[in-house]
C-alpha cells in the first residue's frame, strides 16, 4: 500500500518545509499553490508527489489562451456538424463529441489522483475565479448531455505559478500556499548529487561556487536556475574541463567556460563581461 504522506523521492530532493506544505494540503483538502524563481522544481512536484503516494497524475499544462472550459470538457459542434452532413450515425448521440478536459478527466478516475494545474498565471486574470465553484464542490454541469460530473475522489490538486500576474484573493483564500525559495548552497549539492552521483567534490564545489557568484551579480536579467546548472555541469563533464579553470585567479570575478549554458540573453552576457572588465581593471591600478 502507498504511503499517504509525502516525504520527498530519490530523484527530487525536497526540503522539511516542502513536505510539511504539500502534506497540510492534502490533510486540508485544498490545492496547494507553488511559487518560486523558473527552474526550482515546481511542476516536477506534482510527478513526484504522484509516482511518491502512487496516484495517477493528470497534467494540464496552461497557456495565454487557455480558456478554464477546457478543463471540463469541450463540445465539438463543427465535427457534429460535419458528421450530420455525411449521415454519420454519431450525430444522434451529442456524447460523442464531448471531449473529456483534464479536471473532468481527474474526475472521473478509479483511484485518486493528482491533478497538476501547471503556470495557471500565463492565462487571462478570470481563469482562476472560473474554476472556483468546480475546484470546491468537485462537481460540474454539462449542459449538452444534462449530466451532473461529481469527482469520485477529491484530487491531490498542484497549481503551480511563475509570478507572472496577480492572482484573485477569492481563489488565494480557496488555496494552501508554499512559496519554493530558491536552494542555498547545501541543498543544491544534494540535488546535484542525485543527477551526477559519484561527482568529484571538489569540481562540485567549485562549480557551485561560481554558479552562486554568477547569480550575486547585480542587474542580471535572468539568473541561472538549477536545470541550467545542471546542463552546465554536463557540459563542464562532457568537455572534461579542468577544476582549476573553474577558479577565478585573482579571488575577483571571472567568466566561468562555457557560460552560455548559465546565462540565456545578450544583455546579461555584456553586462556579466562589462562587470569582469571593470573588477579587472580596478584590480590592475
Amino acid at each position: 500500500m502507498a504511503d499517504t504522506r509525502f516525504t520527498g523521492t530519490s530523484t527530487y530532493v525536497a526540503t522539511e518545509d516542502l513536505m510539511i506544505a504539500v502534506n497540510a494540503a492534502v490533510t486540508l483538502q485544498r490545492p496547494i499553490l507553488i511559487k518560486g524563481e523558473p527552474g526550482t522544481g515546481k511542476t516536477q512536484l506534482a510527478m513526484e508527489v504522484a509516482g511518491s503516494l502512487g496516484k495517477p497524475l493528470f497534467e494540464w499544462h496552461i497557456k495565454s489562451t487557455t480558456k478554464a472550459q477546457q478543463g471540463l470538457y469541450e463540445y465539438d459542434a463543427v465535427a457534429r456538424l460535419r458528421d450530420s452532413q455525411l449521415g454519420d450515425d454519431r450525430v444522434h448521440d451529442i456524447a460523442n463529441y464531448i471531449q473529456h478536459g483534464k479536471i473532468w478527466e481527474a474526475f472521473a478516475s478509479d483511484d485518486q489522483p493528482v491533478l497538476l494545474i501547471d503556470e495557471i498565471d500565463k492565462a487571462d486574470i478570470e481563469f482562476p475565479n472560473d474554476l472556483l465553484q468546480e475546484l470546491d464542490r468537485m462537481e460540474f454541469y454539462v449542459y449538452e448531455t444534462r449530466q451532473l460530473i461529481s469527482a469520485r475522489h477529491r484530487p491531490i490538486i498542484v497549481i503551480t505559478s511563475n509570478n507572472e500576474k496577480e492572482l484573485p484573493d477569492a481563489f488565494l483564500r480557496r488555496c494552501f500556499f508554499h512559496y519554493i525559495k530558491f536552494p542555498d548552497q547545501d541543498t543544491m549539492a544534494e540535488i546535484v548529487d542525485v543527477h551526477f552521483p559519484g561527482l568529484k567534490k571538489t569540481l562540485l564545489r567549485e562549480a557551485l561556487n561560481a554558479f552562486y557568484k554568477v547569480r550575486d551579480v547585480p542587474g542580471l536579467k535572468k539568473k541561472p536556475s538549477t536545470s541550467e546548472l545542471l546542463d552546465w555541469i554536463k557540459l563542464l563533464l562532457a568537455e572534461d574541463i579542468p577544476v582549476e579553470a573553474l577558479r577565478a585567479k585573482d579571488n575577483r570575478t571571472a567568466i566561468p567556460p562555457l557560460y552560455g549554458a548559465l546565462l540565456k540573453n545578450e544583455q546579461d552576457v555584456h553586462l556579466f563581461e562589462r562587470l569582469v572588465f571593470l573588477d579587472r581593471r580596478a584590480g590592475q591600478q
